[in-house]
């Protein structure tokens, strides 16, 4: 068996002008339009950012997530990890990069279970970021578990009708569509008996009774929706995916989209860590300076080592996804997700200690991004859901002791050491 923690040197090339570019023109976007990157751009601003789009299509980095028949170049996990290392730094650097959620995971359902119809309609204009998805799933009685949706899609004559609600649709104010999952097969188990739907943003009966938003957050941003489908109808060519395969689409869109995910946490946890270490060496208080205290250098070296570990289980898991797919990384890509949100709440935590007073204000980001932990936690399901899913695979692994006593006890194993 042979480990390699190099990179490929032509890759490492790339990567090397990504953090440039994002250190250099994108986190700039950040500042001066902070979180509209799912808003589209006023006249003044579309010029600028597809200028910026185009130097990223020029390096062979655009939708960079996508396989060769759809632009992209087909990287894998692995090195897709590394470049979203460096995405994780910017909120408006996926959007750049043309690989922002939820677009990336709609695009891909939309590559592998559309028709030519729905590419042409759907896909083509998000492949080239000219418009925005929203991926409708959630519902407000009980939020991401699929055993308790309420929202029905049921036939009439060749149309499909939904009826129902979907809370916390993000960016469903500025979609041009949302996939939308509903009931259709309501006498069997969710895994069978839930389908997938294209609903365009003006269809008749689709109505946002509200637009949410982040506590803090401008309300001139994306949001996310509080979704009323009053029987809305649409065509049978809106089916994506077979009836009743749903679930099984979902799953295709998560898997890769939480190793994206966990990967710009740890761009995003060392971006807070170089802000901790600058303020350490650069605050004197009580004689010296912060980096002298004890309690100070704890915060750092604890935060150094979670950011590593972290980094380097969010990277095996993406090795084994390109060894043998998402399904073979179950518990992985479970623990990645859990694991990142927690790094960040630590780090950021830690951070806006070291800084003070200024850490909590508006005049520093540090806020925003605890805020972001939180946020974490609860994107592309809870938390507590996959430390289950991460449980249970791990104790497929073990069988009950023989006997009365456990395998590790002491008297009962000098016994039978005896008897041989």
């Amino acid at each position: 068996m042979t480990w390699d923690f190099s990179t490929d040197p032509e890759y490492q090339k790339k990567l090397d002008w990504a953090l440039e570019f994002v250190r250099g023109e994108v986190e700039a976007l950040d500042l001066r339009y902070p979180q509209m990157h799912f808003t589209p751009p006023a006249p003044g601003l579309k010029p600028r950012t597809d200028a910026l789009k185009q130097k990223v299509r020029d390096q062979g980095l655009w939708a960079a997530h996508l396989g060769p028949e759809l632009g992209g170049h087909g990287f894998g996990q692995l090195k897709l990890a590394l470049l979203n290392e460096i995405l994780g730094r910017s909120e408006w650097a996926p959007v750049i990069f043309g690989t922002a959620a939820p677009d990336t995971g709609n695009a891909e359902i939309l590559a592998r279970y559309g028709t030519p119809g729905q590419k042409a309609r759907y896909l083509q204009p998000l492949l080239d970021g000219e418009i925005f998805s929203c991926y409708s799933m959630t519902e407000p009685q009980g939020g991401a578990d699929p055993g308790v949706f309420r929202t029905r899609a049921y036939r009439d004559g060749d149309d499909w009708i939904i009826d129902g609600w979907k809370f916390f649709s993000s960016n469903a104010a500025t979609a041009s569509f949302l996939i939308v999952m509903a009931v259709t097969k309501p006498d069997v188990p969710p895994r069978e008996g839930m389908s997938m739907f294209l609903v365009p943003s003006d269809a008749s009966g689709l109505k946002m009774e509200r637009n949410i938003h982040l506590s803090g957050e401008p309300t001139n941003t994306s949001g996310h929706g509080l979704m009323h489908y009053d029987k809305v109808r649409l065509p049978a060519e809106a089916l994506l995916g077979a009836e009743g395969d749903g679930f099984g689409v979902a799953q295709a869109r998560l898997g890769g989209g939480r190793v994206h995910h966990a990967m710009r946490t740890v761009g995003l946890c060392h971006r807070v860590f170089d802000a901790m270490c600058e303020r350490a060496v650069s605050r004197t208080t009580k004689g010296s300076l912060l980096a002298d205290k004890q309690a100070v250098q704890q915060k750092i070296a604890d935060s150094w080592a979670q950011i590593q570990q972290l980094r380097l289980l969010v990277l095996h898991t993406a090795w084994l996804i390109d060894q043998d797919g998402t399904v073979s990384a179950r518990k992985e890509i479970s623990a990645i997700k859990t694991v990142a949100a927690d790094v960040l709440n630590d780090v950021v935590s830690r951070a806006i200690e070291v800084h003070g007073a200024l850490g909590i204000t508006n005049e520093m980001p540090l806020w925003h991004w605890l805020q972001t932990a939180f946020v974490v936690r609860f994107s592309d399901g809870p938390s507590e859901i996959h430390r289950m899913v991460v449980a249970r695979q791990v104790l497929k692994e073990y069988s009950p002791a023989d006997g009365s006593w456990p395998s590790e006890h002491i008297p009962s194993r000098l016994a039978a050491l005896e008897e041989q």
